[in-house]
């Protein structure tokens, strides 16, 4: 009986390193206290279950390099969503990296700071990212394109920086005169509209009590421009945290732009569902990711 249990729990344990995997780098980009600015959060990360943390204080990314064999040449920032508040690093965050890698996409789950209503925070993180997989990354002259991915918050932030949110807002830095090459989009927060918008991802972005002014100048569909690069946007029609109308927006805005752009609407699904197997599409979405990715790369 000893025995068996010994073997199970060799079993077990080598389950959980495959579940586990560890990614092939990890590197922090700065904390509050050499990032341009602060979100003014102290204390450890907490823990919320389900593999999502809060009260993040650096940004740091864990880079799952693509399959030798398998490389498109292509990498991916990932942005987890999580309302401004969170990050929901598993589902959609770690598990979408290792998808990816495995089908040939260099991908870096960033780690991003909570804006705690300090706006910049969480777009110079997102910004940075980008810059160091196109500047910095060790393995950059491999790359031929570099885009950002984002869900729910994480792609409001995704977008933005497609958008050039710090740009227009006075940042001249080079991370904030650089875009990623595409953007892929999982029921994006976007709208500043009272009729549109996720009130509490807005909230924990710009602080409560914003103004109307305030929220306009970080809205990814009024930001848009000429720079702002192509999207992928797949979400589900029955969404009732961030209403579909989000995303159309920015797609009819990069359309009125002569952008490239791609929009999915799923019959169902509602929100967060990311990598999730529960999700009767997730198959249907992750053939679109592929096939868009294989498209656009052959332009």
């Amino acid at each position: 009986m000893l025995n068996k249990i010994k073997c199970l729990l060799v079993i077990a344990t080598s389950l959980l390193a495959i579940n586990t995997q560890a990614q092939d780098m990890t590197v922090k980009l700065w904390d509050n206290s050499s990032a341009p600015h602060s979100n003014n959060l102290t204390g450890p990360e907490k823990d919320e279950g389900e593999v999502r943390i809060s009260n993040t204080t650096e940004a740091v990314l864990y880079i799952y390099e693509a399959a030798a064999d398998k490389a498109t040449g292509q990498a991916i920032v990932i942005c987890p969503g999580g309302g401004y508040w969170l990050l929901a690093m598993g589902h959609e965050g770690h598990e979408l990296a290792k998808w990816l890698a495995e089908n040939g996409i260099t991908a870096a789950v960033l780690k991003y700071r909570m804006p705690n209503g300090n706006v910049q925070v969480p777009m110079e993180d997102a910004a940075e990212a980008v810059r160091y997989m196109k500047k910095v990354y060790p393995k950059r002259d491999k790359l031929s394109q570099v885009g950002i991915s984002g869900f729910s918050a994480g792609g409001h932030l995704a977008a933005s920086t497609g958008a050039g949110a710090l740009e227009a807002n006075g940042d001249t830095s080079e991370r904030a005169l650089l875009r990623p090459d595409f953007m892929v989009l999982f029921y994006p927060v976007i709208s500043c509209s009272p009729k549109y918008f996720h009130a509490g991802s807005f909230n924990n972005l710009l602080g409560k009590g914003y103004t109307e002014e305030l929220s306009q100048k970080w809205s990814p569909d009024l930001l848009a421009s000429e720079k702002t690069p192509q999207a992928l946007f797949i979400l589900s029609d029955d969404d009732k945290a961030v209403k579909p109308i989000n995303s159309i927006l920015l797609y009819n805005r990069l359309k009125e732009l002569g952008k490239p752009a791609s929009l999915h609407i799923l019959p169902e699904g509602g929100h967060g569902w990311g990598m999730k197997d529960s999700f009767r599409y997730k198959a249907v979405w992750q053939q679109t990711v592929l096939d868009y990715l294989k498209h656009i790369n052959q332009k």
